[in-house]
């Protein structure tokens, strides 16, 4: 599915590091960062991980909610969590219905293998359920600045 701008978000029900569900319809009337990174404990997705931990008290003053999504297990989820403190939710998506609904899922290549992987993406969502901004080829050091600066920016 190729997602576009103003369109009304694809609808999710998926579990985090704590074991509870969430729900698009959760966050209405929130803005609703969801970034799709590839694996828990890898250097790229720690970083960008630390870096939204980090700027969390911006994203709370700007009604903003963040919400980390990979294949990994609610297990694999709850180690990453707990060791780099993170105060947002971590989504388990197993069965790959949400990377799917997002098209992030992508063909990569590794040791001259290839592979379906989590393509680094992220997605706004106004506080109507709209996609409000999509961040592709994401740069995890400076990603929570720009969503940041595009919220302050759109509210």
């Amino acid at each position: 599915m190729s997602i576009i701008l103003n369109q009304v978000a694809p609808d999710f029900a998926l579990f985090d590091q704590q074991n509870q569900q969430h729900q698009l319809k959760d966050y209405r009337g929130k803005w609703l960062l969801l970034y799709f990174y590839p694996k828990d404990n890898t250097p790229g997705c720690t970083v960008e991980a630390c870096t939204l931990r980090d700027r969390w008290g911006e994203f709370v003053k700007l009604n903003a909610v963040v919400l980390g999504i990979s294949a990994d297990s609610v297990s694999s989820h709850q180690k990453f969590s707990e060791k780099h403190s993170l105060p947002f939710p971590i989504l388990a998506d197993e069965k790959k219905t949400m990377l799917k609904a997002y098209g992030v899922l992508a063909e990569k290549s590794m040791f001259g293998k290839t592979f379906l992987g989590i393509k680094r993406s992220s997605f706004l969502i106004d506080p109507e359920g709209k996609i409000a901004k999509i961040y592709q080829s994401v740069k995890p050091a400076v990603h929570a600045e720009q969503v940041l600066a595009d919220i302050r920016k759109l509210s």
